[in-house]
């Protein structure tokens, strides 16, 4: 049986920040637009981990749906 693995959030990471890296060596995007592409692939790295931990916690603990989890979530922050 195969069994695929998802990509996390560092690996993506990682591609995107050689991808830009590719791009800034070839001439495609200067220094500054690389740096500010870059951090907005960290935020989004940050996303996908911080989703990936609510799906995980909501399925491995209390068995609640995502759903379920985000409006719990949301009320303790209030």
């Amino acid at each position: 049986m195969k069994t695929e693995k998802q990509q996390t959030a560092v690996e993506w990471y990682a591609e995107e920040a050689m991808r830009l890296e590719i791009k800034k060596t070839k001439g495609n995007i200067s220094v500054y637009q690389m740096i500010n592409e870059l951090s907005n692939v960290l935020n989004q790295a940050k996303e996908m981990e911080n989703e990936r931990l609510k799906e995980a916690y909501s399925m491995g603990r209390t068995n609640k749906s995502i759903k379920e989890f985000n409006e719990t979530f949301k009320q303790q922050e209030l």
